[in-house]
C-alpha cells in the first residue's frame, strides 16, 4: 500500500469519527452547553500535556491571537447549536442539516474572501433549498425546531470554516487549534451565569460513568485523532479527494444513526429521499469545481 492510498483510507477513518460525533451527542445525557464545556476541555488539556503548543502559542501577536479566540466562539457556538439540534430532533436530523454547508459557502465565501461567485455553486444551493424544505415538511413537529437551529448551526460552521481558511497559514494547525479551542472553552465558562438562571445542573454535577466514557471518545477520538488525520493526509491527496471524502461526514453518520440508534424507526422513508437529493448535490460539488476551474 502506498502513501496516497494509506492516506486515502485514513481520511475515510477521520470522517467516520467526524460522522460520530452526532451518535455521541444523542448517546451522552448532559445538556448541550455542559457536553460541548467538557468536549473543549478535555481537548485543550490532552494538547497542552502532550505537546509544546503552549511556548509557540505565546510568541504570537495579541491582534492574532484575538482573531483566533473570536473565531474560536464561533465555533463553540456551532457545536452548542449542532448538539442541540441533536437533543431536539435526532442525529440524522442534524447532520442532513449539514449538508446545507455547500449552499451557505456559496454565499458567504464570495463576500468575506472576496473572490468571484461561482454559478455550479449557486446552482447546488438552489437545489438543495427545496430538498430541505420538503425534509422539513416530512418531519414530526416536535422535530421541527431541532432543524432549524440544526440550519443555524450549519451557517455557523460554514462562517469559521471560511474565517480558518483565510487565517490558517498565520501560525501551526495546533496552535491554531488551542488557541480557539480554550477561547471557546473561556467564552462558555463566561456564559455559565446566565446559563445556570436556566439549567442549575448543566456543569454543577459531573458526568455519569458512562457520559465520561462517552465524552473521553469524543475529545480524544473524534476531535483530537480526527483532527490530526485530517491534516496528515492533506501532504499526499489532491484537494479533490480531500474535499470528496469530507463530504461523506452526513452519509456515514446517518448510516451510523440507523444502525446505532435505530433513527429510521422515527423518520419517514421521505426524509431520506430528500436526504438523498442534498447528499446527491454535495457529493456532486468536487465534480463540478474540478471540470469548470
Amino acid at each position: 500500500m502506498n502513501n496516497t492510498q494509506r492516506a486515502y483510507l485514513e481520511l475515510h477513518f477521520a470522517v467516520l469519527l467526524w460522522g460520530f460525533t452526532a451518535i455521541l451527542g444523542q448517546l451522552i445525557q448532559l445538556s448541550s452547553l455542559s457536553l460541548v464545556w467538557w468536549r473543549v476541555f478535555i481537548t485543550c488539556l490532552f494538547i497542552l500535556l502532550t505537546s509544546k503548543t503552549w511556548s509557540n502559542v505565546r510568541r504570537l501577536p495579541r491582534r492574532l491571537v484575538g482573531q483566533y479566540i473570536g473565531i474560536g466562539c464561533i465555533v463553540v457556538i456551532h457545536w452548542l447549536t449542532f448538539y442541540g439540534a441533536v437533543k431536539l430532533a435526532n442525529a440524522s436530523v442534524a447532520l442532513i442539516c449539514m449538508a446545507t454547508t455547500s449552499f451557505f459557502s456559496s454565499i458567504l465565501e464570495p463576500f468575506i474572501l472576496q473572490k468571484s461567485v461561482k454559478w455550479y455553486e449557486v446552482t447546488l444551493g438552489l437545489v438543495i433549498i427545496p430538498a430541505m424544505v420538503f425534509i422539513a415538511g416530512t418531519l414530526p413537529e416536535k422535530m421541527t425546531l431541532g432543524l432549524m437551529v440544526g440550519l443555524i448551526s450549519a451557517f455557523l460552521v460554514t462562517v469559521f470554516s471560511i474565517l480558518n481558511k483565510k487565517m490558517v497559514n498565520q501560525t501551526d494547525p495546533l496552535s491554531i487549534t488551542l488557541l480557539e479551542l480554550s477561547g471557546g472553552w473561556l467564552f462558555l465558562s463566561l456564559l455559565l451565569p446566565f446559563y445556570f438562571q436556566f439549567d442549575k445542573t448543566a456543569i454543577l454535577i459531573p458526568p455519569s460513568v458512562s457520559d465520561w466514557f462517552y465524552l473521553l471518545i469524543l475529545a480524544l477520538l473524534c476531535t483530537n485523532l480526527g483532527y490530526w488525520i485530517g491534516i496528515r493526509t492533506l501532504r499526499h491527496l489532491s484537494a479533490f479527494a480531500s474535499n470528496l471524502t469530507i463530504n461523506l461526514e452526513p452519509v456515514y453518520g446517518i448510516v451510523l444513526a440507523v444502525l446505532i440508534l435505530k433513527e429510521n424507526r422515527e423518520l419517514s422513508p421521505s426524509f431520506y429521499l430528500g436526504a438523498i437529493v442534498i447528499l446527491a448535490a454535495v457529493l456532486s460539488y468536487p465534480f463540478l469545481k474540478n471540470k469548470f476551474e
